[in-house]
């Protein structure tokens, strides 16, 4: 079959596609993909600078959707059924194999772009808001990136749990697909704090959702009300920032670490228990990535290099048929 394949570590243009073995089911669920969907732990492990790193030649790719070739005996799933998966890796080709609890069934109404843009931004958000975020119904939500991929999803999600929803953006485009993505407000990413300190007259919001980083990050802090919670996703500009504890003390506010991978790694079955949730939502069309760039496999090379480069509007999906 055809694959992407990352045979060095010199980041997004050494990413080749070749001719590797078809995966073995050995219990395994096996999915002809059809869709891919492209993250930023693809990027990191096409240049050696993410925390799970496979060993060299590797196929990259932690999520697809697709057609189920063939499944084990009590799997969820079984074969002919359209699915969405969260292989982790190995996604990048033509034909994939996984545990049967990283699989789920889709609604026919689902693109299969748009179904493989969901389990690694839309799983990820869920347990950020409900989980560690605390989400309820009337709070108003600071979303960073709002344009990307878990920006996106930040912004859907919210508002379909209730949320008031700030999309942070940086330019005239982004702040247009946040909108349509049902951000109630956008505002700059310069100058944001006084912007939202004037959309709230002054209170601050209860939740920040950062998965960038970098110098936006003790505004964020200052942007949050009494007892809000800023969530640390992601690093997408680099910067790893620090915090001064005190403002903690101060303000009653809290930073908290959204660990997903490491969260379900020791509990599998908590994936399905969120996509038990997320499911219903999608039949209601309140979730619904916006795919942002599709490209074929063979152009895995530039996907990855507009998603390092944060060219992306929404979610970069790559096409396998």
């Amino acid at each position: 079959m055809r694959a992407a394949q990352v045979v060095t570590l010199d980041g997004p243009a050494s990413v080749r596609v070749t001719e590797v073995d078809e995966p073995r089911a050995d219990g395994q669920v096996v999915i002809d993909v059809h869709a891919a969907g492209v993250t930023f732990p693809d990027v990191l492990q096409s240049q050696g600078k993410y925390q799970i790193q496979p060993e060299l030649p590797f196929v990259p790719g932690t999520e697809v959707a697709g057609v189920v070739r063939s499944a084990p005996e009590g799997a969820p799933v079984a074969a002919g059924d359209r699915v969405a998966a969260f292989p982790g890796l190995g996604g990048f080709a033509e034909t994939v194999a996984t545990a049967p609890e990283f699989v789920f069934g889709i609604p026919e109404e689902v693109s299969f772009a748009a179904a493989a843009a969901l389990p690694m931004n839309y799983l990820t958000v869920h347990f950020a808001l409900t989980r560690r975020g605390g989400l309820r119904a009337g709070e108003t939500v600071l979303v960073h990136g709002a344009a990307g991929g878990v920006g996106t999803a930040s912004i859907q999600l919210a508002s379909a749990l209730g949320a008031r929803v700030i999309a942070v953006t940086s330019s005239a485009d982004k702040a247009g697909l946040a909108r349509s993505a049902g951000a109630h407000e956008v505002v700059s990413a310069d100058g944001f704090r006084a912007e939202v300190a004037d959309l709230t007259g002054g209170a601050g919001v209860d939740l920040v959702v950062d998965p960038v980083g970098g110098d936006r990050f003790t505004d964020s802090l200052r942007s949050l009300a009494p007892e809000g919670r800023l969530l640390v996703i992601g690093f997408t500009a680099g910067e790893i920032p620090t915090v001064k504890v005190n403002r903690l003390l101060l303000n009653n506010i809290s930073v908290v670490g959204v660990g997903w991978g490491a969260f379900w790694r020791t509990r599998p079955e908590y994936l399905r228990q969120q996509w038990d949730e997320v499911r219903p939502l999608l039949e209601q069309g309140r979730l619904a990535p916006p795919i942002g760039a599709t490209y074929p496999l063979d152009d895995v090379a530039t996907a990855l290099a507009d998603l390092d480069g944060r060219r992306a509007l929404g979610k970069i999906v790559l096409t396998t048929r």
